[in-house]
């Protein structure tokens, strides 16, 4: 089968060389036992490779299950692997099979496989070692033959620094890798995503075809997409629902893309060249805060030009020196703040010359932390306590919000 054969069985639309790279892998790879670790941002369509390795592999027959490891309480992720045996902690009122157990013989998809507790992960490598696992609350040992396919959106590199990932563990995971590029790395198919998605829209709510200007096109293709194609499907149906003009200008797609002056951040990559994860998007929230800074201290330009625009009648009794100083507090406001003299500008219209005040330094935290505490508690207030729709728009995972959260002590 060819890789546009896969393509269309699977619904997998685009032609970067990245993509086409990931998805040869995911083929050469499903006719053996190895285990497959992918990786890539939230979005990307990570939960499409493990069926076309289940497919394609001799476990077709069987079972195949996908398990979102971020969605489980830690109390109960062990009891939903392994499964657990009748009274062994509070509501087990009967024996209980766990994931490991029902996909024997066939292929099982952990989905967020970094979001694991430690204790849960000693228990997985136990199973990829040895295919041994125990049940909550039993003392027998029981065998499974099951191929586990992984995906994160963690750098796991980084989780093992800070102890929060295996490193033996993501050796055994990580023996087969694949990496799926971010949208923005991918820019030749944005417009074909969303052209596709539109026509979808348009055939489900049964209205015209929404279509792009050249301007609007243009954005769309050089937006940074956090949320990578899912944020895309999302925008498409936004306005195919919306808008009653089918013709979308520049002007209407912007309302619909949030932070778009933001929309050339600068994109993180991990050393083997794949992108994004929940550290990573504490990062992104970071730079966010420093473009953010940067839009500051751009406005407080403006701030200046118009203040020298509106003293213009006085400029011909600056001397040449305070001229300098002036020129320099719009070009670099941020440095002649903290290092201006006073000046003394004549005004000929005057009775006496007017001397400026001291240097005006504006105080602002600059700590990091303090700007991170800041977006989390308007992201929360935006959209009024609901921390599903604050992370997505913070662009990390609602598990590392709940973190966050608990280490500044936010009141929600």
């Amino acid at each position: 089968m060819t890789l546009q054969d896969i393509k269309q069985r699977f619904g997998i639309i685009g032609s970067s060389a990245q993509l086409d790279r990931a998805i040869d892998i995911a083929k050469q790879v499903a006719p053996t036992d190895l285990n497959v670790l992918i990786t890539g941002e939230s979005g990307t369509g990570k939960e499409v490779f493990p069926q076309i390795i289940h497919q394609f592999s001799s476990r077709k027959h069987g079972q195949y299950i996908a398990v979102n490891c971020g969605a489980i309480p830690e109390g109960t992720i062990d009891s939903e692997l392994f499964g657990h045996e009748k009274g062994s902690f509070t509501g087990a009122h009967e024996a209980r099979k766990g994931y490991f157990e029902v996909a024997n013989g066939g292929t099982i998809f952990l989905d967020e496989v970094g979001e694991l507790p430690l204790a849960t992960q000693a228990r997985l490598l136990r199973v990829l070692e040895s295919g041994e696992f125990i049940r909550v609350g039993s003392s027998k040992v029981q065998k499974t033959d099951v191929r586990v396919v992984a995906a994160t959106n963690v750098n796991l590199p980084t989780a093992i620094e800070k102890g929060k990932f295996r490193e033996d563990l993501y050796y055994r995971l990580n023996t087969v890798p694949i990496i799926l590029p971010a949208l923005r790395e991918r820019k030749e198919d944005i417009f074909i995503l969303f052209r596709k998605f539109a026509a979808d829209f348009a055939n489900k709510y049964r209205m015209p075809v929404i279509k792009l200007n050249a301007d609007a096109e243009q954005l769309l293709v050089n937006y940074y997409w956090h949320g990578n194609v899912r944020q895309l499907k999302n925008i498409a149906e936004q306005i195919s629902i919306i808008e009653k003009n089918r013709e979308i200008d520049l002007e209407t797609l912007m309302r619909y893309l949030p932070n778009h002056n933001g929309s050339t951040l600068p994109s993180l990559v991990k050393a083997d060249g794949s992108s994004g994860s929940s550290d990573m998007n504490e990062r992104d929230l970071l730079y966010k805060v420093l473009f953010d800074m940067k839009k500051d201290l751009n406005d407080l330009k403006k701030v200046v030009h118009d203040i020298v625009q509106f003293n213009q009648g006085a400029l011909n009794g600056i001397s040449g020196e305070d001229m300098q100083l002036i020129n320099k507090m719009y070009d670099e406001p941020e440095v002649a703040l903290h290092n201006t003299a006073a000046l003394t500008i004549h005004n000929p219209n005057a009775t006496h010359p007017v001397k400026s005040a001291q240097p005006i330094i504006i105080e602002e935290s600059l700590s990091l932390a303090d700007k991170e505490k800041d977006m989390i508690t308007k992201a929360l207030s935006k959209y009024k306590g609901k921390r599903k729709y604050a992370a997505k728009e913070l662009g990390i995972s609602e598990r590392t919000l709940y973190r966050k959260i608990n280490e500044y002590s936010i009141k929600e």
